[in-house]
């Protein structure tokens, strides 16, 4: 690991091999909704210079194209919704496999998992409209309910087929209620009880995420989509005899999405240079791309258990900034590539070296 001088005289255009960069958004480019300084700059630099770059975020819970038009506003450059992945993304490549979900997430990820191809979603708010009383303690109030809450007359009638956690719970004891009745029902019906313990749920439960905090501007930092996940492993361990729960994660640092990013930053050097027929690429899950148009692909990150960790198992080079999560008192679960003061610090410093 090394910090990198940065304040020498670099030329851009002089580069001895194909790079393309990789940024988390939370705590790299944004403080919340505010910008970092530097993060635009950073982006205008790639931007002029003609290098590919994408953007890779274990955030979600809108469409991406709605994500992209907001991070275009606020960085004031032009992203496309090419250039984005979600935490949730990867659930597009999951639309053959199950019908009927339960989308976890503000009522937003309704849309986005209809705009996935999902037939049948339903929504916490859909289960305490069709009966208050599964979830007494709600924080939701009952014009939200009457609002965003939908009729489903299969809801009591057909299984669910999976869960699939979009983003953060808005009201983590409503969520962790009801995912907890279908975790362990019979058969995925709603009502039900199953009358055995065991490590296999009864219908696959999806993370899209696994950050325990996230930096939101806040001094400290806060709980995150991971935390959710341990505490719901920790409840179906009490209602099945200590068995952990067996479930399912993508996001970063996983592999499969690694992949994924892969083929999307692939896929945007190909727009850029026009060279492809489509504006989207829909690979298949954990599948690695044919062949790698990079010798060197920069990950910039603000947490070494997701950011930094994933990339390097993968093979790409890693910059750790210190404008998110990380702290220098934090253990490293390995050495990054480089730590720097900023966004734009990484991309100067990566730069430098081609």
């Amino acid at each position: 690991m090394r910090v990198p001088r940065i304040n020498r005289i670099i030329n851009y255009r002089q580069f001895s091999a194909k790079v393309g960069f990789v940024f988390d958004i939370d705590g790299v480019l944004l403080q919340g909704r505010t910008p970092i300084p530097g993060a635009s700059e950073a982006l205008k630099l790639l931007q002029k210079e003609r290098i590919p770059f994408i953007l890779l975020t274990n955030g979600g819970g809108i469409l991406e194209s709605a994500k992209a038009a907001f991070l275009s506003s606020v960085l004031e450059v032009d992203l496309s919704p090419s250039q984005l992945i979600q935490g949730h993304t990867l659930y597009k490549t999951l639309t053959s496999d199950y019908k009927k979900i339960l989308a976890v997430g503000p009522p937003s990820v309704r849309e986005v998992a209809e705009s996935y191809g999902f037939e049948d979603v339903v929504h916490a708010l859909d289960i305490l409209h069709y009966n208050r009383k599964i979830s007494p303690f709600a924080t939701t109030c009952l014009e939200q309910i009457a609002t965003d809450g939908k009729d489903n007359p299969n809801l009591d009638k057909t299984p669910f087929d999976a869960i699939l956690v979009f983003t953060d719970s808005y009201d983590w004891g409503t969520d962790i209620q009801i995912i907890s009745d279908i975790l362990n029902s019979d058969g995925g019906m709603l009502n039900t009880k199953r009358d055995y313990s065991s490590t296999t749920p009864s219908v696959p439960i999806w993370f899209s995420a696994n950050d325990l905090f996230w930096s939101n501007g806040y001094q400290l930092n806060r709980f995150a989509q991971g935390m959710f996940r341990v505490v719901n492993d920790r409840v179906y361990q009490e209602l099945n005899g200590g068995c952990s729960l067996h479930d399912n994660l993508v996001g970063k640092p996983t592999s499969a999405t690694f992949n994924y990013a892969s083929h999307v930053l692939n896929h945007w050097d190909d727009i850029m240079n026009g060279t492809s027929p489509t504006q989207t690429v829909d690979p298949k899950l954990g599948i690695p791309p044919s062949s790698n148009k990079f010798k060197k692909v920069y990950m910039i990150g603000d947490n070494p258990y997701t950011d930094i960790i994933g990339a390097k198992t993968f093979g790409w080079e890693t910059c750790l900034v210190r404008t998110g999560v990380y702290s220098p008192q934090d253990k490293l679960p390995c050495n990054p590539t480089m730590v720097v003061d900023s966004v734009l610090d990484a991309v100067k410093a990566a730069l430098a070296e081609h």
